[in-house]
């Protein structure tokens, strides 16, 4: 059978570092980029009698994602230890939650802009939510580095607060798992939880997906994909699952439970090892953390909840007025649309801040492969900015001018406009001499205007403009050859 021939059905894993001063179980610093193992205690290296003590902000940031998600949380919850040998776990077994854990149901809202570009006019389920089995709370391993005759451990990492993120199998395309995770990832920088940088490790995916025919209502046997480090490697990794398991089922292959390793340069996967299921784990519970009772921290949390991007992006629309579109692409990245409210704040055209940031400002900063934090551009000036344009100083073309400038040297504009003599000329004085040599060196299109073709003015402002050096009003310049020509 065609690929189409099946019902795909994903679920994702979603493993997110919280932004936390401290580990988990002990007093160890979280940082990113220091010299291996050299954060580290008796408790966070797994030496014997090392006991562990609760981070209560790190449980307080996982219920503070429930309540931003629509989780309920337990009134009593518990640690669990999952007990499995890695190299890069030290006790041989890790601190997590099995059957009492933090976070409850919930769902994740599936943003337009979070689908991929190539996705976002194709989108088959608009508007849709993806349900959250649950959320846990556990700890980060430490970080293996394979070398070619040796393998080296940092266990740094080791400790760190870890939330997992468990999605119910709704999710029916690769495009759907990325609109999935990048919403989710919007949704933890808005709650200020985690950067969920991948490329640091911050943010990790591992991805459940099945095949079966559409006339079958059970799901076909769960593959896990591992190795997954960044959105576009989930994308095609999801893809290629689709094909290998689609063709195998043609042929008669029937799909056997496992974890199978993406291969990013090879693009494919690989057997890594057949899937255990929950009892081999032998969860127990933790003999050194007592149960907690959640209701303290869950109403500190309920005090730290944001403006979601959601709702940030109708407030866009219904006070800025700007567009569906301006709006979701300003509130996808928190820093962008917390750049436009500060733009904003006392300028006569909001939309026109938007504009000058969506069409103008994120393309010079891809232009000069500059992330958003290194803007040279503040907000004060993309403001002063678009007010002169906005009260007629210069033009919109001067205004690109100024802007590529400020870009480069971060000036004021009024500076800018100063020292390039790029004042817009409104004088009608000066303006009509123009206009008259226009006229003049023009007959025809002069005679075709009064016969009726008003589009053959166009061309006659065009000249205006150029005399003028660019530097005329456009708007006056109309006016004045309109009212010469009706005379």
């Amino acid at each position: 059978m065609p690929k189409e021939d099946y019902l795909v059905t994903i679920g994702l894993e979603v493993h997110c570092q919280l932004r936390t001063a401290s580990k988990m179980f002990c007093g160890c610093p979280v940082r990113y980029g220091d010299d291996p193992n050299t954060l580290t205690c008796p408790v966070c290296l797994g030496l014997p009698g090392a006991l562990p003590v609760l981070n209560a902000g790190a449980i307080e940031a996982t219920l503070l994602a429930g309540l931003l998600l629509g989780c309920s949380s337990p009134p009593l919850v518990k640690w669990d230890r999952k007990s499995y040998f890695y190299p890069d776990m030290p006790k041989n077994y890790q601190t997590t939650q099995f059957d009492l854990p933090l976070c409850l149901g919930g769902s994740v809202p599936l943003y337009d802009t979070a689908y991929p570009k190539d996705w976002q006019k194709k989108i088959r389920r608009p508007n849709h939510a993806i349900g959250l089995t649950r959320i846990h709370l556990e700890e980060d391993v430490g970080k293996s580095t394979h070398h070619p005759n040796h393998s080296t451990l940092d266990f740094n990492r080791a400790g760190t607060p870890l939330m997992e993120l468990v999605s119910e199998p709704e999710i029916e395309s690769p495009e759907e798992a990325v609109a999935y995770l990048l919403s989710l990832r919007q949704i933890l920088i808005y709650g200020d939880l985690s950067d969920a940088d991948m490329e640091k490790g911050q943010l990790r995916c591992d991805v459940n997906i099945s095949l079966r025919p559409h006339h079958q209502s059970q799901l076909g046997a769960k593959i896990e994909l591992k190795n997954l480090n960044s959105i576009s490697a989930i994308r095609r990794a999801i893809h290629h699952e689709i094909d290998r398991q689609s063709s195998e089922l043609d042929r008669g292959i029937p799909q056997i439970q496992s974890t199978r390793r993406w291969d990013d340069e090879r693009g494919e996967t690989a057997l890594m090892r057949t899937k255990e299921d929950a009892h081999d784990y032998r969860y127990l519970p933790c003999p050194d953390l007592l149960p907690l009772h959640t209701a303290d921290l869950l109403a500190a949390a309920r005090l730290r909840v944001p403006e979601l991007p959601h709702q940030k992006r109708a407030r866009f629309v219904a006070s800025c007025g700007l567009t569906e579109y301006d709006a979701g692409v300003l509130a996808s990245e928190k820093a962008w649309a917390d750049y436009f409210e500060a733009a904003a704040t006392g300028a006569t055209k909001p939309k026109s801040i938007a504009n000058w940031i969506i069409n103008d400002l994120l393309s010079a900063l891809h232009a000069a492969s500059l992330p958003f934090s290194q803007n040279p551009v503040s907000a004060s000036h993309l403001r002063e900015l678009a007010s002169l344009v906005d009260n007629g100083t210069i033009n919109g073309a001067q205004a690109k001018e100024v802007f590529a400038e400020l870009f480069t040297n971060g000036s004021s504009p009024a500076a800018i406009v100063q020292a390039k003599g790029l004042e817009q000329v409104s004088d009608s004085a000066f303006l009509d001499d123009i206009i008259t040599q226009v006229l003049q060196a023009n007959p025809d299109a002069v005679a075709k205007i009064r016969a009726g073709n008003d589009k053959a003015i166009n061309a006659l402002k065009g000249q205006v403009m150029k005399l003028s050096q660019g530097k005329a009003n456009p708007k006056v310049v109309g006016d004045l050859l309109e009212s010469r020509l009706n005379a």
